[in-house]
């Protein structure tokens, strides 16, 4: 049984998004306990503003690394 190039290219897609979910995931855990570990129990609204607050910094971080790879590889075609 033959699979037509456009299946294996979205199964190969969807595979890498659930892993990449998977991994999001657990940095997700990761870093909400790494936070808590400096917060006293019950700092609620203070410590979720900082954990938005270093994810978002993070993002912004990886976003900004990410766009100078892709520019230094080219335009593509």
């Amino acid at each position: 049984m033959e699979v037509k190039p456009s299946y294996l290219g979205t199964m190969i897609a969807l595979a890498t998004a659930a892993f990449g979910l998977i991994a999001a995931l657990a940095w997700n855990k990761f870093i909400t306990d790494l936070i808590a570990l400096f917060l006293k129990p019950g700092s609620g609204v203070w410590a979720e503003l900082l954990y938005a607050v270093v994810i978002t910094i993070l993002a912004i971080i990886v976003i900004q690394n990410l766009a100078k790879i892709a520019e230094r590889s080219g335009p593509r075609t």
